[in-house]
C-alpha cells in the first residue's frame, strides 16, 4: 500500500511540474496534460513574471520574462508580457519591437494592433488645436420617452469628475448630468427660482456664477448649487442690468457681465461690488451694439457683438484696443470662451475659433443645415466639447474624429487574486493622446472570463473621487542649490502644512550625487523640516533620471493619485539624464501615472530639461514668490483627473492547485466609442 501511495505522488508531481506553458491557437496557459522540461522551467518563470507585474516590480518582471523566453524564444504570449513591462518600465520603442513581433506572426489580432498604433502615435500635445475638427460623439437630449429632463439648454460647465452642469433657460434650473446622460441632481435656486438663466462660469473659490436675463441680475451659488446672494439689480446705473447674458472673470478675479440692454459690459469685484462699465463711445471707436460673449485673455477683454458680427478688444479699464474680428466675420455670435489660449466662439450652427493675436478663424464644429441655435461650447475632463443647441434641445458632445474611429485605451493594470476567488481588477480608461477618461459608472463596463460574464461585478472605487494622495518630496542637493536653504526650508514647511489629511504617505528624496530616500512617513512627522539635516551632501553631478525612477519606484504601490514635486533651483547638472532619456523618464512617470511638479526658489527660468519633464506630465510649475503661495500645489494634484476604476467579482474558472493561467477581459464603453483588453493571472497556490 505505502509503494502505491509513493507511486501516485511520484506520478501527481510529474504532472503538475509539466503542465503545458502556452496554447498557441488561445495564447493562454491551459495548466493540463504534459510538457517538455523547457516548457516547466519557462511555466515557472513565466508564473513569477505575472506576479512581479502585478506588484509594480516591473524591471524584475522583465528579467523573469526573459528567462522564460530563454526556454520558449518563439512563444507569443510571453512576449506580449515582456512588451507590457517594457512598457510600464518607460522602454516604449523595446515594448513596441516585441509586439511588432508577435503581431507580424498573427498574434493578438486588432487589439494589439490597436495598441501598436495607440502606443506609437503617443505625444504629449494640447487637447486642442486650433485647427481641429470634431464630430459628434453623442448628445443628451432635453427629452427622453416623451419625458422632459430639461428644456433650452443654453449654456455649460464641465466638472472634473465627469459630470456637467447644464443650464436651462426654458425651464429655469440647474441640471447636473453625468457622461451617460443621467440626470445626477437639479437645481432650480431660492424659493423665487431662476429667471430665464443665459451663463454660467465657475469662479476662482469653486463657486458658481448665473446670469439672470430676465431677472436683470446675477445668481451666486455654493459649487454644490446652494444659492448664496444676487448680485446687481435692474436699471442702467452703476450695478444695475438690462438683459446681462455672458460672463467672464479676469485673473484679479473681478467679474465681466455683457449687459445687452444698456450695450455695455458691467464689472464687478469678487465680492459683487460694481466696478464700473464700458463699451460706450470713445475715440476711434462708436460703441458696443449688441454684446453677446465675452472672454478674459492675455491681459486684455475680448467682446462678441451680434449686431457688428465682430470682437472687439478692450483692456482692463475697458478703454478700445483694437477690432480683433472686422465687421460680419460671424452671424450672430453667441458666448465666447477661452480654451488653450485661444478663443472659441458659437455662431449659429458652427464653433469656431479665434487667434487671439492675428484675430484668424477656424470652423472646428459645424451641426450641418438643419435648424440649429449653438449658444455655448467648452472642453469637458475627457477632451471633448460640449455644445448646447438651444433650439434643438440637445447637449451635443463632440470628439475628434480619430479619438471616434481608434476608440478608447483601456488597460487591465492590476490583478489582485490572494483572496481567489474574490478578483479585483485596476482598469484604467483613457483616449487616445493619455487623458483619462473619468466619470464612467459599473453599466460603462463589461467583464468576461473566456469571453462569459463574470459573476457578482461590482465597481469598488472610482479613483477621481479620492482625496488622499502619496507625494514625494524631492530636494535639490545641486551645486546650483547652494546657498538657497532658507528658501528650501520655507518652500518645504509650506507644502507640509497644505497636506493636512490629504496625503497618506510623505517621502523626501534628495537629488545627490547618489539619490537616497530621507524621510518617509507622514507630513506631521517632518513640520521641523530643515534641509541641513540632509545627509546627501551636495554635487557638481546629479543623475536626475535616477532620481526621478527612485521616486516614481516609492509610489508606484502607492495611492492612485501620486505625484513627485521638485523642490529646485531650476537647473540641471550635464549628467541629468545619461542613463535614461529624457523620453523614456517621461514615458515611465506617464506609464504609470506619476505627475511631476515643480517649486522653483528663484524667478529664474528652469532649464529645459527640467521645463520638458514637468510639461511632458501633468504635472505644473510653481514659483515659491507668487502671491497666492503654495497651498494649491496639493490641492491641483487632487484635482487632476484619474481614469482608473476598481471592480471586484467572484471567478468561476478552475486554478488548477494555482498552476493556471485565468484569462480576463474587459471592454468600456462611453456614448459612441469603447475599447477593450485582454489579460490573465494566478490565483495562489495550493
Amino acid at each position: 500500500m505505502k509503494c502505491f501511495l509513493r507511486f501516485l505522488l511520484f506520478v501527481s508531481a510529474l504532472v503538475f511540474s509539466s503542465l503545458p506553458l502556452f496554447s498557441q491557437t488561445a495564447g493562454l496557459y491551459s495548466g493540463e496534460g504534459m510538457r517538455s522540461s523547457e516548457e516547466g522551467f519557462a511555466a515557472q518563470e513565466f508564473r513569477r513574471g505575472v506576479q512581479a507585474f502585478y506588484r509594480g516590480s516591473y524591471n524584475e518582471a522583465v528579467m523573469q520574462f526573459e528567462k522564460a523566453l530563454n526556454y520558449l524564444p518563439e512563444d507569443s504570449l510571453i512576449m506580449d508580457w515582456l512588451g507590457k513591462s517594457y512598457y510600464h518600465s518607460g522602454m516604449e520603442s523595446t515594448a513596441l519591437s516585441s509586439w511588432l513581433r508577435i503581431s507580424e506572426g498573427g498574434y493578438g489580432g486588432l487589439l494589439l494592433q490597436n495598441k501598436i498604433e495607440i502606443v506609437r502615435e503617443r505625444r504629449v500635445s494640447s487637447d486642442f488645436s486650433r485647427e481641429t475638427r470634431y464630430t459628434e460623439a453623442g448628445s443628451y437630449p432635453g427629452t427622453y420617452n416623451g419625458n422632459q429632463i430639461f428644456s433650452g439648454p443654453v449654456s455649460v460647465l464641465a466638472n472634473n469628475k465627469g459630470t456637467a452642469w447644464v443650464l436651462a433657460y426654458g425651464s429655469n434650473e440647474l441640471v447636473e448630468i453625468n457622461v451617460n446622460g443621467t440626470v445626477v441632481s437639479r437645481i432650480t435656486g431660492p424659493l423665487n427660482g431662476l429667471d430665464r438663466p443665459m451663463d454660467i462660469i465657475r469662479l476662482y473659490d469653486g463657486k458658481l456664477l448665473i446670469s439672470e436675463s430676465a431677472g436683470d441680475r446675477l445668481a451666486l451659488f455654493t459649487r454644490k448649487g446652494k444659492f448664496i446672494k444676487y448680485i446687481g439689480q435692474k436699471g442702467r446705473g452703476l450695478g444695475e442690468m438690462l438683459g446681462p447674458q455672458y460672463l467672464a472673470e479676469d485673473s484679479r478675479n473681478n467679474i465681466y457681465v455683457s449687459d445687452y440692454g444698456n450695450s455695455r459690459i458691467d464689472v464687478f469685484d469678487k465680492e459683487g461690488n460694481p466696478l464700473f462699465f464700458f463699451g460706450g463711445r470713445q475715440k476711434d471707436f462708436e460703441g458696443l451694439r449688441g454684446p453677446t460673449g465675452i472672454a478674459f485673455l492675455n491681459d486684455s477683454i475680448f467682446v462678441c457683438d451680434d449686431v457688428k458680427d465682430c470682437i472687439y478688444e478692450f483692456d482692463r479699464a475697458g478703454n478700445f484696443r483694437r477690432i480683433l474680428c472686422s465687421e460680419r466675420t460671424f452671424n450672430r455670435p453667441e458666448s465666447m470662451k477661452v480654451w488653450n489660449d485661444f478663443l472659441v466662439v458659437c455662431d449659429t450652427n458652427k464653433v469656431i475659433s479665434v487667434d487671439p493675436v492675428s484675430g484668424s478663424t477656424f470652423e472646428c464644429v459645424r451641426t450641418g443645415n438643419e435648424p440649429s441655435r449653438l449658444t455655448s461650447a467648452v472642453p469637458d475632463v475627457n477632451g471633448n466639447i460640449l455644445v448646447t443647441d438651444v433650439k434643438t434641445n440637445e447637449v451635443y458632445v463632440m470628439s475628434k474624429m480619430q479619438e471616434l474611429v481608434g476608440g478608447l485605451f483601456v488597460q487591465i493594470e492590476r490583478v489582485d487574486a490572494s483572496k481567489f476567488p474574490s478578483v479585483n481588477l485596476d482598469i484604467r480608461v483613457e483616449n487616445r493622446h493619455r487623458n483619462p477618461v473619468v466619470g464612467l459608472k459599473e453599466n460603462n463596463f463589461y467583464v468576461t472570463e473566456q469571453k462569459r460574464p463574470v459573476s457578482k461585478l461590482k465597481l469598488t472605487g472610482v479613483s477621481s473621487a479620492n482625496t488622499v494622495c502619496d507625494v514625494t518630496l524631492v530636494i535639490d542637493r545641486s551645486a546650483y542649490a547652494k546657498g538657497c536653504d532658507e528658501e528650501i526650508n520655507s518652500v518645504v514647511r509650506e507644502l507640509i502644512d497644505s497636506m493636512q489629511d490629504n496625503v497618506s504617505t510623505l517621502r523626501v528624496i534628495s537629488a545627490g550625487k547618489v539619490p537616497a530616500v530621507e524621510y518617509k512617513g507622514t507630513p506631521a512627522g517632518l513640520k521641523m523640516f530643515n534641509v541641513n539635516g540632509l545627509k546627501t551632501p551636495f554635487s557638481d553631478e546629479v543623475p536626475l533620471d535616477l532620481v526621478l525612477r527612485l521616486a516614481a519606484n516609492e509610489l508606484i504601490n502607492g495611492e492612485k493619485k501620486r505625484a513627485v514635486i521638485l523642490v529646485s533651483a531650476g537647473k540641471t547638472t550635464l549628467t541629468a539624464f545619461e542613463k535614461y532619456s529624457l523620453a523614456e523618464t517621461s514615458a515611465y512617470l506617464n506609464n504609470n501615472h506619476i505627475y511631476v511638479s515643480s517649486v522653483l526658489v528663484n524667478d529664474r527660468a528652469p532649464d529645459e530639461e527640467l521645463d520638458f519633464v514637468v510639461h511632458n506630465t501633468p504635472g505644473k510649475e510653481y514659483y515659491m514668490f507668487r502671491s497666492e503661495g503654495l497651498s494649491s500645489v496639493i490641492e491641483d494634484l487632487l484635482d487632476e483627473p484619474t481614469g482608473l476604476y476598481t471592480f471586484s467579482y467572484v471567478s468561476a474558472l478552475p486554478t488548477n492547485f494555482g498552476e493556471k493561467y485565468l484569462p480576463v477581459e474587459v471592454e468600456a464603453y462611453l456614448l459612441n466609442r469603447s475599447g477593450r483588453d485582454e489579460t490573465g493571472y494566478f490565483a495562489p497556490l495550493q
